[in-house]
């Protein structure tokens, strides 16, 4: 695939392992970044982020999904142990994997968010929690 994938993550031992599934799954890995200016830093080369919550410099990914999402049009999703902090940066990010996490639910995530249209199905994916786009929590039907 010729996706790139920015991996927002502080844990050096955890970036590695998520770069080692990122590679498996046939994504290319754009860079590792352990804080915002990191992150923001090589965003121009990336089209996906997995950002966890808090890194080197605090509390910091739900502001750096927000800016990824809505500066550079990179699709976003979060990974961290904390998905209650999340808040209202929910709505820049296609969902959340909670930690500890599965290989396969990282790699099913980036095939959903390379996907074109990605759908709320992704509810499907084991440890992945979707966010719908804003607004369309009307009129939509429980996959519980």
């Amino acid at each position: 695939m010729d996706k790139k994938v920015l991996i927002v993550e502080d844990e050096i031992f955890v970036a590695l392992e998520i770069e080692q599934i990122v590679e498996d799954a046939g994504f290319g890995v754009g860079a590792i970044a352990a804080d915002r200016a990191a992150a923001l830093a090589a965003a121009q080369d990336c089209d996906i982020a997995l950002v966890d919550l808090n890194l080197r410099d605090g509390p910091t990914g739900p502001q750096i999904g927000m800016e990824l999402a809505s500066q550079h049009s990179i699709r976003v999703i979060y990974v961290t142990a904390n998905p209650a902090q999340i808040g209202e940066a929910a709505v820049a990010a296609l969902g959340v994997i909670t930690k500890p996490f599965r290989p396969q639910s990282i790699t099913a995530a980036l095939k959903l968010a390379a996907a074109e249209q990605p759908e709320i199905l992704a509810a499907e994916i084991a440890g992945f929690t979707p966010f719908p786009p804003p607004g369309s929590w009307n009129g939509m039907e429980s996959r519980g």
